[in-house]
């Protein structure tokens, strides 16, 4: 998850002439107010009711000013660009890391599958970007890139088959582009289900019966 602090701690003002000054709110330091709005962002869109976020409510939740918020990204789409970046690079961070730590290809198409179910059971708000039920009425733009980043972790997943196969963990005759797309699906459902939940089904429960089902 994002992990920064929302707001800047005030600084005790001097004493002056005897008597205290008012405390005095420190400026945000550089990239700090973007962060806290990135932060805001993610935390409304894991609010119960799902409705859409606009940037009137984000910049009354923050306490400043629409053009504010302004000031720091151009447009609602760019801050929706902002947790599509932090999904990209961490999902795929992640990925790269099982990739590398495990050689044998079935395991890593389980850890994968688990990674991906537990990062939406963290980032309850991303999830419905992933879904792309955050993005309805959005630029289109913004679900072309999550679409991307699931082709990307489709293609990951059908490369951890393939090292399956040659290493005889799965039959010869195993189609990786179906396996793999087929692993997605049930972690697309799994996200699907915990957002139209109101995020209390978990995506991971239960998921270790179906899964050896699903990659063996």
């Amino acid at each position: 998850m994002i992990d920064a602090s929302t707001e800047p701690t005030p600084q005790e003002g001097a004493a002056v002439a005897g008597a205290s000054a008012r405390p005095v709110r420190q400026r945000p330091k550089p990239g700090e107010r973007r962060l806290q709005i990135l932060q805001t962002l993610a935390a409304m869109l894991q609010e119960p009711g799902g409705e859409r976020v606009t940037t009137a409510a984000l910049a009354a939740r923050i306490r400043v000013s629409e053009a504010a918020l302004y000031r720091h990204f151009a447009s609602k789409a760019q801050m929706f660009e902002g947790l599509i970046e932090f999904i990209e690079h961490t999902v795929f961070g992640l990925i790269n890391q099982i990739a590398s730590q495990d050689d044998d290809g079935l395991r890593q198409l389980q850890a994968m599958v688990l990674m991906l179910l537990g990062f939406a059971e963290k980032n309850p708000g991303m999830t419905r970007v992933l879904i792309g039920d955050a993005l309805v009425n959005e630029d289109e733009r913004l679900q072309n890139r999550v679409n991307q980043i699931l082709d990307r972790i489709e293609a990951s997943l059908r490369q951890s088959v393939r090292i399956a196969v040659s290493q005889q963990r799965l039959p010869a005759h195993t189609d990786a582009g179906a396996r793999a797309n087929l692993a997605l699906s049930f972690v697309l459902g799994r996200w699907m289900r915990y957002a139209k939940s109101g995020f209390q089904r978990r995506p991971g429960e239960g998921t270790e019966q179906q899964l050896a089902q699903l990659l063996i």
